[in-house]
């Protein structure tokens, strides 16, 4: 069993904090669920633990297995198990996923080793089969002029491809109408348990409604303030935000 345990992490743009001591503690085979307003930091977050060069970390750890991630470049960190979705993906025009993908997957093995034409191409396939994705989508450029729920299928795919130990889904259900949101938490839904683990961050129950999380998080101001199971985020579709803020005076 794998673990993602961050430690009281403060994360910073420029000079302005936005993360300010957030802790959680991620097994293999969990869904996370990350709620909360605009600007509580979760998309902050998420790009922190991957890496992204416009944040910086001034207090606290990431640990992947037990070993800090946070000296790691962000193709490191990914090669050690993590994986980010974004939130808006990025078009790639004259890269066939086919190749996106046969790349990604060949920069996570051993040095000097190759991969095998026939055998990628048949796990390929049959993770598109699983998330019931046509074959004909690999020979498109990548995210290049698709909808926003191809975009996120095409990310979906690419975690199924790379088999990541924990996978960070930032507002995964953002721009996507309900059929395309089914479909992506289908593909989700397939690849859940066993030994992924997965954060979701989201500002609306509906996702939740797809993806059933076990456990369910309120971010607010750059920290945790609340969790629960499922019934967590029903109360804040019937109650909004509010009333977390009304507790927090009270405290």
């Amino acid at each position: 069993m794998s673990q993602l345990e961050i430690k009281d992490l403060h994360v910073s743009i420029g000079e302005k904090a936005i993360v300010k001591g957030f802790s959680l503690t991620l097994n293999s085979g969990e869904v996370h669920a990350i709620m909360g307003p605009n600007g509580t930091g979760k998309s902050t977050l998420s790009k922190a633990i991957a890496g992204h060069p416009d944040y910086t970390v001034t207090g606290g750890d990431v640990l992947l297995d037990g070993r800090s991630i946070l000296a790691m470049q962000p193709d490191e960190r990914a090669r050690a198990g993590l994986f980010l979705a974004f939130q808006y993906p990025s078009e790639i025009p004259g890269v066939t996923i086919a190749n996106f993908l046969r790349a990604a997957v060949q920069a996570r093995m051993a040095e000097g080793e190759e991969l095998d034409a026939t055998g990628y191409y048949k796990r390929l396939y049959s993770k598109m089969d699983l998330l019931k994705i046509d074959r004909k989508f690999t020979s498109r450029a990548v995210n290049d002029g698709f909808s926003g729920g191809e975009k996120k299928r095409c990310e979906i795919l690419q975690m199924a491809m790379l088999e990541p130990k924990f996978a960070l889904m930032d507002e995964t259900d953002s721009g996507l109408d309900i059929d395309a949101l089914r479909i992506v938490a289908e593909g989700v839904n397939a690849m859940r348990g066993g030994a992924l683990g997965i954060l979701m961050i989201t500002h609306y129950q509906r996702l939740l409604d797809y993806i059933v999380p076990d456990h369910v998080h309120v971010m607010w101001d750059g920290r945790i303030v609340k969790s629960g199971d499922k019934s967590l985020a029903l109360e804040l579709e019937a109650k909004g935000y509010d009333w977390v803020k009304k507790e927090l005076a009270k405290a």
